[in-house]
């Protein structure tokens, strides 16, 4: 369904991303932020599953500035190497590429922003950081409750598993309620819990999950 096309970034870099389109007239726009693993087969068939609802979706390949073409899964060392290239992530850098897909989903109409893993931190602060966002999906941000001072500009929607050991669940509150207006639940679910080419894959949760996106982007997206 979708394609690889070129982004131009505010500081002149190039990074691909994936561009996937709906069959028929967009709802709007959905810009896609990738776990560490790249945008891989999971990433791009989440952003065909969010064309298939009506919204033009594109995931900017973020670690493109460090290495060019990660498409790796979930083996140990996948994580590892993950990891590696994460640490030498800018999020400042992130947000630029952020933009330049903001730029390309905007032409579908208003743009709201879902991450997944390190992505949904990064949708976190793109919430408060980028113009131009008419809502952020963050799906357990690792970081978030350590960046818990920031001030989003949009609505957000956070989901966390209640099981997952690298965000504890009194960070996850602590969170919510620094920011009673953002929707945050908690599912009986660990770590990537949405991502069903992992161990961690709950059926249950991600459906929940899922329904409640679509509810937060047909509110505020189209």
């Amino acid at each position: 369904m979708g394609a690889a096309i070129e982004l131009t970034s505010p500081d002149g870099f190039r990074p691909m991303a994936y561009r996937a389109d709906p069959p028929g007239t967009p709802r709007g726009g959905l810009v896609v932020v990738q776990e560490i693993f790249g945008v891989n087969a999971h990433i791009r068939s989440v952003c065909d599953g969010y064309a298939a609802d009506g919204y033009v979706a594109v995931a900017p390949a973020l670690f493109d500035r460090y290495q060019r073409d990660v498409d790796w899964g979930y083996t140990p060392e996948d994580i590892t190497r993950g990891r590696d290239v994460r640490a030498r992530a800018d999020a400042a850098a992130a947000l630029m590429d952020i933009v330049a897909a903001r730029a390309v989903a905007a032409r579908a109409g208003r743009v709201g922003i879902v991450g997944y893993c390190w992505g949904g931190f990064i949708a976190w602060l793109a919430a408060a950081r980028v113009d131009g966002l008419a809502c952020a999906i963050a799906y357990y941000g690792g970081g978030m409750p350590d960046a818990i001072g920031e001030k989003p500009r949009c609505p957000v929607l956070a989901h966390f598993g209640e099981q997952d050991a690298m965000i504890p669940v009194a960070g996850v509150q602590a969170l919510a309620a620094a920011h009673p207006t953002m929707q945050v639940h908690l599912y009986a679910a660990g770590h990537g819990f949405n991502c069903d080419q992992r161990g961690s894959y709950d059926a249950a949760a991600a459906a929940t999950a899922r329904a409640r996106t679509l509810a937060f982007l047909r509110q505020y997206v189209g």
